[in-house]
């Protein structure tokens, strides 16, 4: 069958293509409402579908919203890149995903692709933008940039971010206050961590004012692992293999990934959580609950940070000089207390 086009809709609804396209594009001009609803039954009855790349083209924006994570494979970015992509449908807008890998080139890879595609905007969890990144944003300076998850660099950025030192220090505090800790071990993250601002820097920064406000001395407590389990756990052997009274009796996880690998460790060295050693994580994924034992770990509200990202990408009124929507949003941080840490 030949294609339907936007002439045989305003030939069929006895309109011209113009007010077909106003309907379609709920705009610039009000179209009377019979003339409207004739412009609908026409495209029903034909089965027309508009030409998303075109209007793209016409408006200069699409429905598209870029994201880059640094590596959905971790739970805690796949379970936030899920809650993006259900706010911005529930918006009438699709998500494009890539991964940076921790990595500058890969990051302004996507950076500049989903710029390039024209998307309404890009939310963006990074290390730290780099120059490049800075760049491609003042390029296309219609497309809305929002950092998720991480606190941002300049005051007139666009972020949505966690209490991620009061968070930590509500791990710390519990371990030291409530089940009586003489000190708590943190895994941080790699030797070459990110700068202020990255969750990571800010989860030890949380557990060094818990130590401090104890009167408990952090030098050699912090211990350098990667963020995901399988590396945690390397780096945990041998740790928990030192003999008793060397090896720490409680340890705070800057992620639960990490969390993950220490009870595996913990499991293959015969030590028992939470018995020999208290545990809790960070992120509150999943999988933490199902863990053995169930994860003591610090929450946030990833549905509604999720969705504030997705709002502010889309509001035009952060683009209005002096509008008082707020263009940080910080959400708080709650302890989910389970069993490894021995509640």
């Amino acid at each position: 069958m030949p294609k339907v086009t936007r002439d045989d809709v305003a030939r069929l609804a006895g309109t011209s293509t113009a007010v077909v396209s106003y309907v379609i594009n709920n705009g610039p001009r009000p179209v009377a409402p019979a003339t409207r609803e004739r412009v609908l039954a026409a495209i029903a009855e034909l089965g027309y579908r508009p030409n998303s790349v075109a209007q793209a083209m016409a408006s200069r924006r699409t429905n598209l919203i870029g994201m880059v994570v640094p590596d959905a494979r971790q739970p805690f970015f796949a379970e936030l890149a899920h809650a993006v992509e259900r706010a911005a449908s529930e918006r009438g807008k699709i998500v494009l995903i890539g991964n940076s890998d921790y990595t500058g080139d890969r990051e302004i890879h996507y950076v500049r692709a989903f710029l390039g595609m024209r998307v309404s905007g890009l939310i963006l969890i990074s290390e730290g933008p780099s120059q490049r990144a800075e760049e491609e944003f003042a390029a296309h300076s219609d497309a809305r940039v929002v950092l998720l998850h991480r606190r941002p660099d300049a005051s007139d950025d666009i972020a949505v971010v966690t209490d991620d030192i009061g968070g930590s220090e509500l791990a710390v505090d519990h371990l030291l206050r409530h089940h009586g800790h003489p000190y708590v071990a943190c895994f941080g993250g790699p030797v070459n961590a990110p700068a202020p601002g990255d969750p990571v820097v800010d989860h030890i920064e949380g557990w060094r004012r818990a130590m401090d406000t104890a009167g408990i001395p952090t030098e050699g407590r912090l211990i350098d692992a990667p963020f995901d389990r399988y590396g945690a756990y390397q780096v945990a052997l041998e740790l928990l293999r030192a003999p008793e009274g060397e090896r720490p009796r409680a340890l705070f996880c800057s992620t639960d990934d990490q969390a993950i690998g220490v009870l595996r460790a913990a499991r293959e060295v015969r030590l028992r959580v939470p018995e020999d050693l208290a545990v809790i994580g960070f992120d509150d994924i999943q999988e933490a609950a199902f863990c053995d034992p169930p994860l003591t770990t610090v929450a946030s509200d990833r549905d509604a940070m999720a969705k504030a990202a997705v709002d502010l990408v889309l509001d035009d009124s952060l683009a209005v000089p002096g509008s008082e929507t707020p263009r940080i949003r910080t959400f708080p941080s709650r302890l989910v207390v389970r069993r490894s840490c021995g509640c």
